[in-house]
């Protein structure tokens, strides 16, 4: 074994050098003993050793060659001091030839002895290998993990294991000459390339939880890792992976049981306060709200004490079933215990009072729900339940906090009678109360026609032309409310769709009233059309179909239609606009300035007039800007022959710089404020008489 690695040092040149060198060695030896001590070495002292151990070691030629360098040196420097080149005596001749032909048959011996002693070798590593190759089939086949090679260039597998076999579900026939991709084996590609990306960069890659697929279709779960590796000069892909699908599972069981709760299925407390910190958290890096619902159930100890706690159990779990439905996926449905419940909101609006209603809403569908008739094991059965909301996001709040927060409104809604709901915070409280009578009363003031049309003058070239019908509230306990206070809560309950019909109603009904009278007969109406209306599929049926029944002259109503509704389906509005032209009626945009349409898109629809929004009038004789807009506005509406009419003239002096400017056409209290019909009848009157404006 040692010889092997020696060859494979010295190359032959070095090892020719070598031999050389130690030959010169042994002469230098015997020559300085002679000459210091006067010893006399025979040559076979001196150089039969050095010879042997030279072909010993370094093969035949370097022992030949110090076999000749031997015999030269005997020939010229001992037995012929006098460097002749023929031989001293016959006896030395026939000692130098022994000399040389025992030095030649001791390399040949040496040689054959190292050649065995390389062969011995040979056979010993040929029968390691082959004893390591038995011991890795043993390995390979017997190993519990799957085990499959594959060639780097094409993916074709080579050669597989048992265990692969078992675990797949394949023959070994099925499967050499095939990739993974024939075998079907990766249900997910990504997973796919996540094992194979390091292997590109790092020739490895380790324990990666993947999810594969065995010859029948069945799903399952793997370890698995890879390596880059070469067989017979060939790269190669060694990949290994076993089946964790059970260890999965209980993992998964452990998990359910450290995180849900086992009755109902829905997340337990260590979960929920896990959930509930994190969304603390997001809420103060983000611009949304979230809501707590404390959720608990009325009189469940009854029902455990009368049916027993199966039947409890049961109505739990129907319990949890309903919370579920009534929430989002990003929301949490949790169980404290007992019959406690919890409910976590997120991504509310960023507005407090908004985020309330939004939680207000789905604290109703769940109240409905919960107080739905049940059947448990043979037993009808009903239940209602109380809940607390608190808002949180934004401050500094803590767990504890925001979980007594929505606990303390539980118990206040227990207090007022249960089945019902209350908020946290007193103000945020009676803001809520205060919008759910809003919508109250809104209904049944749409119920009970409780609104009145109030109709302010537009003016033009000094002369009244128009009227703008306004809409009023006559609340029964508030009074006179103004159209701010309760339309945006019209729009949000789509409660504007039954009050727009009843406005577009009375105008028309107001025309055909005035159309009998001589100083009114020539006014025409303007009126409001909301976003929500003009979207209705029957929108031109329905004010044609109203027209048609108050017996209204179409050209004497006008229909006031908002910039921002000309931004969506422009198409869909030109098409509405068109038909009811078409029969005669007007249109005009009012709080013209304060949207975004496009001049091309103000072009293609049949305007008669612009409206300049009264935010541009209140400071127009201070801000440049301002005056500058309206100008602009004035000359778009020259350049598309459309009037242009200025709202929200207060003043005589704001009236003089907007006919500087080219308007002549102005509403607002300069002239009169909104009037009831008699009232703007006589009030018409009096502006015929005098010619002047009076401001109310």
């Amino acid at each position: 074994m040692a010889g092997a690695p020696q060859r494979e040092l010295f190359t032959p040149a070095l090892r020719l050098t070598l031999a050389a060198a130690i030959t010169m060695a042994a002469f230098l030896l015997r020559q300085g003993l002679q000459q210091r001590f006067g010893i006399i070495l025979p040559p076979y002292i001196t150089f039969y050793p050095t010879v042997m151990a030279i072909a010993l070691f370094f093969g035949l030629w370097p022992g030949i060659l110090a076999t000749l360098s031997a015999t030269l040196i005997t020939d010229y420097w001992i037995l012929q001091p006098v460097h002749s080149l023929s031989i001293a005596s016959t006896s030395d001749s026939v000692a130098l030839a022994m000399f040389f032909f025992i030095c030649v048959a001791i390399c040949v011996v040496c040689e054959r002895t190292r050649s065995f002693r390389l062969r011995l070798n040979a056979l010993r590593q040929a029968d390691a290998l082959q004893g390591s190759e038995t011991r890795y089939r043993t390995i390979f086949q017997t190993s519990i993990d799957a085990i499959v090679i594959t060639r780097s260039g094409d993916g074709l597998v080579i050669d597989a294991n048992q265990a692969f076999l078992d675990i797949t579900g394949f023959q070994i026939e099925q499967v050499l000459g095939k990739t993974v991709q024939e075998l079907s084996l990766w249900t997910n590609q990504q997973d796919h390339e996540n094992l194979f990306e390091p292997l590109r960069l790092a020739s490895q890659s380790r324990e990666l939880q993947v999810q594969l697929q065995r010859k029948n279709g069945e799903r399952f779960w793997g370890l698995i890792s890879g390596a880059a590796i070469e067989i017979e000069g060939e790269a190669c892909i060694l990949s290994i992976f076993r089946d964790i699908t059970a260890a999965r599972m209980a993992e998964e069981e452990i998990r359910t049981l450290a995180f849900y709760d086992p009755l109902t299925g829905l997340a337990n407390r260590r979960l929920l306060m896990e959930r509930l910190g994190k969304s603390i958290r997001a809420s103060s890096r983000s611009q949304h709200k979230r809501a707590l619902l404390f959720v608990d159930l009325d009189n469940f100890k009854t029902l455990n004490d009368t049916l027993g706690h199966q039947t409890g159990d049961l109505m739990l779990k129907e319990v949890g079933k309903r919370l579920s439905t009534c929430v989002r996926e990003v929301d949490t449905v949790g169980r404290l215990g007992g019959d406690e419940f919890v409910i976590m909101l997120e991504e509310l609006s960023g507005v407090e009072e908004e985020a309330a209603a939004q939680s207000k809403a789905i604290a109703e569908k769940l109240l409905t729900k919960v107080g739905q008739p049940y059947l448990l094991d043979g037993h009808a059965c009903s239940s209602t339940c109380s809940i607390g909301i608190t808002i949180f996001g934004g401050h500094h709040e803590n767990i504890n906090e925001v979980l007594q927060q929505a606990d303390i409104a539980m118990y206040q809604a227990k207090a007022v009678g249960r089945n019902t709901l209350r908020f946290f915070a007193p103000a945020l409280q009676a803001a809520v109360s205060s919008r759910a009578a809003m919508e109250k009363d809104l209904r049944q003031g749409v119920k009970q026609k409780q609104f009145a049309l109030f109709y302010q003058p537009q003016v033009e070239n000094g002369q009244i032309v128009r009227a703008e019908a306004l809409l009023r509230w006559k609340h029964p306990r508030r009074g006179i409310l103004l159209p701010e206070e309760f339309l945006p809560l019209a729009e949000e309950t789509r409660l504007i769709l039954p009050l727009s019909d009843w406005v577009l109603e009375s105008a028309c009904r107001q025309i055909a009233a005035w159309s009998g009278q001589e100083a009114t007969s020539g006014i025409t109406v303007t009126v409001n059309i909301s976003a929500l209306q003009l979207r209705q599929a029957d929108f031109v049926d329905s004010v044609l179909a109203t027209l048609k029944r108050c017996k209204a002259n179409p050209r004497r109503l006008e229909l006031e239609i908002t910039e921002s509704m000309l931004i969506d389906n422009i198409e869909e509005v030109l098409v509405k606009m068109s038909l009811l032209r078409e029969q005669g009626l007007r249109f005009s945009v009012d709080d013209f300035g304060t949207g975004y349409s496009s001049l091309a898109s103000l072009k293609r629809l049949p305007l008669d007039q612009l409206k300049i929004d009264s935010s541009f009038i209140h400071d127009i004789m201070d801000n440049e800007d301002t005056s500058t807009i309206a100008q602009t506005i004035l000359s778009m509406g020259q350049s598309m022959h459309l009037s242009v009419i200025a709202e929200g003239v207060e003043t005589e002096h704001q009236r003089e710089v907007l006919a500087n400017l080219g308007c002549h056409a102005y509403q607002g209290y300069l002239y009169s404020q909104p009037l009831p019909p008699e009232e703007f009848v006589k009030m018409l009157g009096r502006f015929n008489e005098n010619q002047m404006p009076s401001i109310a």
